[in-house]
């Protein structure tokens, strides 16, 4: 019995029969061909672009608190800043400004100089604790030395050369090695070159807080006074001679009087402060002593001062001493030492220092070598009787 099929022809009928879930799709629609030289679409910028856009944060601190006048390529605010010291503006990679005023002060002309470039904040000496150079007056200077005066208020006038002469003495017929004797320096004769000397050395004195001393101190808990005994030394030590005490009590005197070697302290950027010759000096001339704290070796085997001086060398080891100027010292803590292991040192040295037992002490003098030039630096060898002191950084 054959059947025939007919459409729907209720709208009920027609709407179960294209309904989506009465058909079934057996394949996929086709997709768009996509161009191969196309990149693929993107949700997000690259970091590139986004820095394109945007200012960096310090910038836009800085328009905010200074109205948008600070600019990277010299000019601005920052662009016309001099030197407090100089007034120049020139070799600005050595202009440091200050994180508190913004005033700018070259490296070399601060005082004392600053070597490198500060790593974090710096502030000037108005801005910060740092106490400045101070410029001493004539009256503070001779304070600071304890220049004596006479009644009138004058320095007392120097001894003539020909009263401190000796009578000749009649010489033998037969020939003697003549000794060298230690010659007296001859300070500046202008008062105010005098002064301006002794004030680069009070300056050096005290940016380091040191005090003025121009021989030995003994501080209570160092070494005493009785542990300073030429006797303990090994082999013992040469006795100045008669002449050579006379000469050392003749620069004493010059010193009480405000009398001084013609040196000056300068500082340099790579050594820090030196000596130099501000006069001319000659061959064994008596420069200075080596003044500062005795104690003993064992108490100063790791301390990092670079000026200690060997005073007494004992058989035993604990009884060795050294001069320690850094609480007080002279000139002789400034002078530069050389470098052992270069074979130029050498021909820098000269002034050398020299042990002598005085009144049965020993005493440290520091003695010119060869004539010295003014504007020379002074060089003496630091391991001049061991050598254990490491001098391989010395210029």
């Amino acid at each position: 019995m054959a059947t025939s099929h007919t459409s729907p022809s209720s709208p009920a009928a027609a709407a179960a029969a294209s309904s989506p879930s009465s058909r079934r799709r057996t394949n996929a629609p086709p997709r768009r061909p996509r161009p191969s030289s196309e990149s693929p679409p993107r949700k997000m910028r690259s970091i590139a672009e986004i820095m394109a856009v945007t200012a960096p944060a310090a910038d836009q601190v800085q328009d905010d608190v200074y109205g948008g006048d600070v600019t990277c390529d010299g000019g601005g605010r920052y662009g016309d800043v001099a030197c407090e010291k100089c007034g120049s503006g020139e070799r600005d990679d050595e202009l440091l400004l200050c994180d508190m005023c913004d005033r700018g002060f070259h490296m070399r002309c601060l005082r004392p100089i600053v070597v490198r470039v500060p790593i974090g904040q710096w502030f000037c000496v108005d801005c910060s604790d740092q106490r400045p150079v101070r410029c001493y007056s004539q009256r503070k200077i001779m304070h600071f030395f304890r220049i004596e005066k006479s009644i009138d208020g004058t320095e007392k006038p120097e001894l003539s050369q020909e009263t401190t002469k000796h009578k000749r003495r009649s010489r033998p017929l037969t020939m003697t090695k003549r000794k060298r004797r230690l010659l007296p320096f001859v300070p500046a004769k202008d008062p105010l070159q005098r002064d301006a000397q002794l004030r680069t050395l009070a300056s050096a004195l005290t940016s380091l807080n040191m005090k003025y001393s121009n021989e030995l101190t003994y501080v209570p808990g160092m070494a005493p006074r009785s542990a300073n005994q030429s006797m303990f030394e090994i082999g013992g030590v040469q006795v100045l001679p008669k002449e050579d005490f006379e000469t050392l009590e003749q620069s004493r005197a010059m010193n009480r009087r405000g009398e001084y070697p013609p040196l000056v302290v300068v500082e340099d950027q790579f050594q820090g402060f030196t000596v130099e010759a501000d006069g001319p000096i000659k061959d064994f001339t008596l420069i200075a002593e080596y003044a500062g704290d005795v104690d003993y070796l064992k108490n100063r085997e790791k301390d990092d001062c670079d000026s200690i001086m060997t005073l007494l060398l004992s058989e035993d080891p604990s009884k060795s001493l050294v001069i320690c100027p850094d609480k007080y010292g002279n000139i002789s803590r400034f002078i530069s030492g050389i470098n052992n292991h270069n074979r130029y040192g050498k021909k820098k040295q000269n002034c050398k220092c020299v042990r002598y037992s005085i009144n049965g002490e020993v005493r440290v003098l520091i003695v010119a070598t060869r004539d010295i030039a003014k504007g020379e630096r002074l060089y003496y060898d630091y391991n001049g009787y061991e050598h254990e002191y490491p001098t391989h950084h010395f210029l």
